[in-house]
């Protein structure tokens, strides 16, 4: 690549180009829908059985506890097999789960308790993809096939809410079984589509998980431009998420007509997504790589200033459009930040590190909705939302402040380049040593079969 097109964004075609990558594209996609359809079901089931926002809250945070309970340690055993296997056996597993959760009169507690199981296999599946994307993806490729995927889940988040909001009041159990569907066929795109590749750190004994799991720890928060990233990120996501979290009770505290707070709840969940989703085509397709990363830091702090408005009692469609304007600033952050992210962090790491960002933003999130949600049951929600969002910019204000200089950026991401391609030559002589891999090699000069595409450069 030269210097020229290194400047330059990379193009849509040029991403799609890889069948591999549309194979995860499309298999990732499919989940997804299936996922937002059935949150946006059970928040509703739980708001309307009990009437308590609390409760409503703690029903959509649910999703978020297993990165909680454990999600960096289950995240590390993508780093032990080959990505494509543990993504097979993770979607195989949740869609006879969440096919389980669909049994009509299950009992709540039952049905959330199937639901967290569920969730427990979400970590190895997205650590392994997240693996994968920047062995399928690179340069610029990566940050550009980043935001359509970040797109695509906006995407997924609107089809997905809008038809689980409708669906929950009159076939809840039926926005179940869409969800266990859209399991099975994305296990069936990923073994026709993606072809295995060895784990990056095959050439290194495996330690003890949980020792594994402190390696990540120490360098995500130990490496200065990591920290800075890290931090900064999880922080803007602990005041963005309560729009959606809370969509079901604010809905009902602005429409007294039941019949029409499906709708209210699905305006107001689809707002951050659909703002994510057109500023993530449009930055990331027409912002260059070098402006993008100098927008991180503004788009951070402006994030959750554009819902302090929600402090003068809008209506839901306001609030629909504030949580929208949220998502355009998310968009011009998080892919050049995961992108910048990926270049400082060495490949043996990825799987790890993508656990413990996946953990810290689902506390982020679900810790923001659950304090919101409970102070909601004693103030004013708007007045709740509005001022904890005002917090969050002071906040971020004084965080930004420690962001490394672009030399220090350049000095870390070179020598994570040089690690990388050392790691990446012991792998490979590793697997050419094997009697296994040698006798797989004539099928690997093949990338026009269906089950083994080639990998792109």
């Amino acid at each position: 690549m030269s210097d020229q097109d290194a400047e330059r964004p990379a193009t849509f075609r040029e991403v799609f180009s890889s069948s591999e990558y549309r194979s995860v594209f499309l298999a990732s996609a499919l989940s997804w829908v299936g996922d937002f359809v059935a949150k946006a079901a059970v928040t509703a089931l739980v708001y309307n059985q009990t009437r308590s926002v609390v409760a409503s809250a703690a029903a959509f945070a649910i999703s978020f506890l297993p990165w909680v309970a454990g999600g960096p340690v289950l995240a590390a055993i993508a780093e032990r097999y080959p990505q494509r296997t543990t993504m097979i056996v993770s979607d195989l597993c949740r869609a006879a789960l969440v096919a389980l959760v669909a049994i009509p009169w299950m009992p709540i507690p039952a049905m959330l308790a199937l639901l967290f199981l569920t969730g427990l296999l979400n970590p190895p599946f997205d650590a392994a993809r997240s693996a994968l994307l920047p062995r399928i993806l690179s340069g610029d490729r990566y940050v550009v096939g980043l935001s359509v995927q970040n797109s695509a889940n906006q995407a997924a988040q609107l089809i997905g809410y809008m038809v689980g909001a409708a669906l929950a009041a009159r076939h809840p159990h039926g926005a179940l079984l869409i969800d266990a569907g859209t399991f099975g066929f994305s296990a069936f795109v990923i073994w026709s589509g993606i072809r295995t590749r060895p784990p990056v750190s095959i050439q290194e004994p495996h330690r003890h998980l949980l020792r594994e799991t402190a390696q990540g720890f120490r360098l995500v928060f130990g490496t200065p431009t990591l920290r800075a990233i890290a931090v900064l990120v999880l922080t803007a996501y602990l005041f963005t998420t309560a729009p959606e979290g809370l969509a079901a009770a604010w809905a009902g505290s602005l429409e007294p007509d039941p019949s029409r707070r499906g709708l209210a709840q699905g305006i107001i969940m689809i707002g951050n997504p659909l703002g994510f989703l057109i500023a993530g085509l449009v930055v990331g397709r027409l912002v260059p790589p070098a402006t993008r990363q100098r927008l991180i830091r503004p788009f951070c702090i402006l994030a959750p200033a554009t819902l302090v408005p929600a402090l003068f009692k809008p209506n839901a469609i306001i609030v629909a459009i504030l949580a929208g304007l949220c998502g355009v600033c998310l968009a011009s952050m998080v892919p050049a930040a995961n992108g910048l992210f990926v270049q400082v962090l060495p490949n043996g790491y990825r799987a790890r590190a993508f656990g413990i960002m996946q953990s810290g933003l689902q506390i982020s999130q679900g810790g923001g909705v659950m304090l919101t949600g409970l102070l909601a049951a004693k103030y004013s929600l708007s007045l709740v939302v509005g001022a904890w969002s005002a917090f969050g910019v002071v906040l971020l204000l004084s965080i930004s402040t420690l962001w490394p200089s672009p030399a220090e950026f350049s000095g870390a991401i070179a020598r994570t380049r040089a690690a990388n391609a050392a790691a990446e030559a012991a792998a490979l002589a590793t697997q050419s040593s094997s009697p296994i891999s040698q006798r797989q090699a004539a099928g690997d000069q093949h990338p026009t079969t269906v089950s083994r595409p080639a990998e792109s450069t």
